[in-house]
């Protein structure tokens, strides 16, 4: 295969296609959140993971899980880490059966705060999901997200 090989054009093409989908969602999402609720998709990610913890069987997700849920390094998501609890939105605790595990949770206030932009970030998706299905390039991948089922 060579660097004009149209197998790869095509790849590269769809490639960038989904990189432009993925962009123009982040951005009219964060937007949104940002206006009204002063989070952005990456604070309301990490708060909407977390929120979804229980007590039972690995119910409580180590930093490294945390990482690759919100698509962060571990370094950045124990600094967005930081900066939430800071803000009164999470709260570390040691996990009770391992004095060296350290998990996070989300406080009342956090969870009050993503509920309120649970709504918007909806909203601003579906809204991001339409616009990008005006373009012609854009619309196969929005029909593929829109029908695709994944386990949260």
């Amino acid at each position: 295969m060579t660097a004009t090989d149209p197998a790869l054009t095509a790849l590269a093409q769809g490639w960038c296609a989904l990189s432009l989908l993925h962009g123009q969602i982040e951005s009219h999402i964060e937007r949104a959140l940002q206006a009204e609720h002063g989070l952005s998709v990456r604070e309301y990610s990490l708060l909407d993971v977390l929120s979804r913890q229980h007590d039972g069987e690995g119910g409580h997700l180590q930093m490294k899980q945390v990482a690759d849920a919100v698509v962060l390094s571990q370094s950045a998501t124990t600094r967005l880490v930081t900066r939430l609890e800071d803000r009164g939105l999470l709260a570390r605790y040691l996990c009770p059966t391992d004095r060296r595990g350290i998990y996070t949770d989300v406080s009342e206030a956090g969870a009050a705060l993503l509920a309120e932009a649970r709504p918007t970030n909806d909203a601003a998706l579906r809204e991001a999901l339409d616009e990008a299905a005006q373009n012609p390039e854009l619309a196969p991948l929005v029909r593929a997200v829109e029908t695709l089922r994944v386990p949260v």
